[in-house]
């Protein structure tokens, strides 16, 4: 499960410091009103003034990146707030009427800086992967690496996939497994959906028994399981952070893996067919058992109805249903 080059801010990080570059990591926080990013959202700057990833969607980066090459000198971690009320903010073209809450820590030495031990057992954790957070205590700054199962709060907030601050407190760094989607045919549509999958951070999966239709030369980079459906899923074991859409038409292999990943916890199942189509896939489904409310989860026709025609058109209406029933 690979993730996306924008989504490797930590390891882009760890790699900096390592090369004797020097990094920083900074983190938004706590926001309100119209921020544009979320807490958790995090901007890695090296000593030499590279940067990936954002706090702001680019309208306080500037001022973040200066703290940041400060930061490094200094060795001090600090909480900046920008907002329209704070003249410095509203000069880095922060004017959207929201405020945000950013933490700066520099990697590695110095005792309010994040040590590379730590960031190095998250980038292992990233990479497996597996659910781990960063909680911070600031001042006097303590950080921890927090697995599932070893603190309730922590536990809550990798249920709902939210960073944030706590209470007492601690701000706790979510960083879950990325994101699946798992695509049954290699048909056209396919093409441009795991495209702009990958880009909204999910890792996406092809599966199709046709090797006529999941070739390396139409899906060049894509991982393309060749099995049956039902039995690419079962290997699969698709999660509540997995996402299943069916596109080859054909009862023979749609309707397995509808049957697998109505009895899974993925948190979306879309089918593509007209509405006469799903009418018949629901027939088979009921003669098979299932329930209405079992079958009631499928989205279908799959997609938002945005009067789309072309297949990157029908893409992008799978891709905004799949992200309507996540984050809604």
């Amino acid at each position: 499960m690979t993730r996306a080059p924008h989504d490797l801010i930590p390891e882009a990080a760890l790699a900096w410091h390592r090369e004797g570059k020097g990094a920083a990591l900074a983190t938004v926080i706590e926001t309100w009103g119209s921020a544009p990013r979320q807490a958790g959202s995090q901007l890695a700057v090296s000593g030499t003034g590279e940067m990936t990833g954002s706090v702001s969607g680019g309208c306080v980066e500037g001022a973040v990146i200066t703290e940041a090459l400060d930061a490094l000198q200094d060795r001090k971690s600090r909480i900046l707030t920008f907002g329209v009320s704070d003249e410095t903010a509203f000069a880095a073209g922060l004017a959207c009427g929201g405020t945000i809450r950013v933490l700066v820590e520099p990697v590695g030495e110095g005792a309010e800086a994040l040590p590379e031990t730590l960031l190095a057992q998250l980038t292992e954790a990233r990479a497996e992967p597996r659910a781990a957070a960063i909680v911070t205590t600031p001042a006097p700054w303590t950080r921890t690496l927090v697995l599932p199962g070893a603190d309730p709060a922590t536990d809550a907030r990798f249920k709902s996939d939210r960073s944030g601050m706590e209470d007492d407190g601690r701000f706790i760094a979510i960083h879950n497994p990325p994101l699946r989607l798992i695509v049954i045919g290699a048909v056209h549509i396919a093409q441009p959906l795991l495209t702009i999958a990958r880009t909204c951070g999910y890792a996406p999966t092809l599966i199709d028994p046709r090797a006529a239709f999941g070739s390396e030369a139409r899906f060049p980079g894509e991982t393309i399981l060749d099995d049956w459906p039902d039995e690419a899923l079962a290997a699969l074991k698709p999660d509540a952070r997995t996402a299943i859409v069916t596109l080859t038409h054909d009862p023979k292999l749609d309707d397995p893996a509808i049957r697998f990943a109505l009895t899974s916890p993925a948190f979306y199942l879309g089918c593509l067919g007209s509405t006469r189509t799903h009418a018949k896939r629901v027939d088979r489904l009921t003669q098979d058992g299932f329930t209405p409310d079992q079958i009631a989860k499928i989205h279908a026709p799959v997609g938002l109805d945005i009067g789309a025609k072309t297949p990157a058109e029908i893409a992008i209406s799978v891709m905004a249903q799949i992200t309507q029933t996540l984050r809604k």
